[in-house]
């Protein structure tokens, strides 16, 4: 096992990221992202608040659409950075 700042790199943790990237070239997920653009362009126009809760709720979605949007970036970022880090533990 490796340790990763202080957190040991398990193979559970490099399971954890393979699951992620086996999920990410489904054709479930290729289809999930191409719904959530369309969610993110319909919720984008805030034109369409009628009212300061209706504005905060579309921030609200919108923050976690682009979450959705970028997890498969974020999980390669990731995933890159600790094997960089290995690599310069051993």
């Amino acid at each position: 096992m490796l340790w990763y700042n202080q957190i040991m790199i398990t193979p559970e943790l490099q399971k954890y990221y393979q699951d992620r990237f086996d999920m990410f070239s489904s054709t479930g997920w290729k289809d999930l992202v191409e719904d959530l653009k369309n969610m993110k362009q319909a919720t984008s126009d805030i034109s369409n608040c009628g009212d300061e809760k209706a504005f905060w709720i579309a921030k609200g979605e919108l923050r976690l659409l682009n979450w959705f949007m970028s997890l498969e970036e974020l999980s390669e970022e990731g995933y890159k950075q600790q094997m960089e880090n290995e690599d310069a533990s051993l």
